[in-house]
């Protein structure tokens, strides 16, 4: 799949997302980043990609900013899901931002609908600062959907847009690991079968709750946070002045 294709094949989510399926992802990604970004300090943020999800409303940096792909319409470039302007349209792997210049970035369905991932990942790793974070989404192809889209593709009726490579949480960390980009958290949801129809969804919310609990690892989608280790480096506390010790008593018999 070569760049142009990649962009392309990541509009087609975008009108996924508007499916009954994509509403429930949506709306579960949201409630996640919310949680995960809200604690998240530092002075730049960027999201890339899936204007549908404002990934960094509940963070308090100075600085957020969405980008988009070049192959975006001028609809999808004018405005983004929270009404913030959408600050640049890129190529995602090759990210028009200064090395170590960003506390944050979020990659919600970039990587599985890039033409070269790891390419994507090393530019994530170039911008981020030390100890600056990335926060990656993806759909879990070992989950029922992705069952479900493994038989779409032989039956040629996909549930998921069919461009997409998914690829798995374990993989997923290796690859960060390659990349001293080191895993502290991950997060499984929307646990309900690969259903058309809000009804049917709704039918089986409550598998939401009995998956975190039954069979965590086998949500449709996945969120994974990582940091960004730079060998060597070593952060230092506050330097504390110790008061001056008493000097000790001598003895009354060592005394002249």
């Amino acid at each position: 799949m070569d760049s142009a294709a990649s962009q392309k094949s990541i509009i087609a989510l975008d009108g996924w997302l508007q499916t009954p399926a994509g509403v429930y992802v949506r709306a579960w990604e949201q409630a996640c980043l919310d949680e995960l970004t809200a604690d998240i300090f530092g002075y730049n943020a960027v999201q890339i990609g899936l204007p549908q999800i404002d990934a960094l409303a509940a963070n308090r940096m100075p600085n957020k900013w969405q980008a988009a792909t070049r192959a975006s319409s001028l609809d999808q470039l004018a405005v983004s899901a929270a009404g913030k302007q959408i600050a640049v349209a890129l190529d995602f792997a090759e990210l028009p931002f200064a090395s170590q210049s960003l506390d944050l970035v979020v990659l919600p369905h970039v990587l599985e609908f890039a033409a070269e991932p790891h390419q994507v990942l090393r530019e994530v790793e170039r911008v981020l600062i030390p100890e600056g974070q990335v926060i990656i989404c993806g759909f879990n192809p070992a989950s029922l959907w992705g069952l479900r889209q493994g038989i779409g593709r032989i039956a040629r009726s996909p549930y998921l847009p069919v461009a997409g490579e998914f690829i798995s949480l374990p993989r997923m960390k290796d690859w960060l690991k390659l990349l001293n980009l080191g895993v502290t958290r991950s997060h499984f949801g929307c646990y309900a079968p690969p259903c058309r129809s809000t009804k049917w969804l709704d039918r089986f919310a409550f598998m939401e709750q009995s998956g975190q609990r039954w069979w965590p690892y086998l949500g449709a989608v996945y969120m994974v946070h990582a940091i960004k280790r730079v060998k060597g480096m070593t952060i230092i506390g506050p330097a504390w002045k110790k008061s001056a010790t008493a000097p000790k008593a001598v003895p009354a018999t060592n005394r002249e």
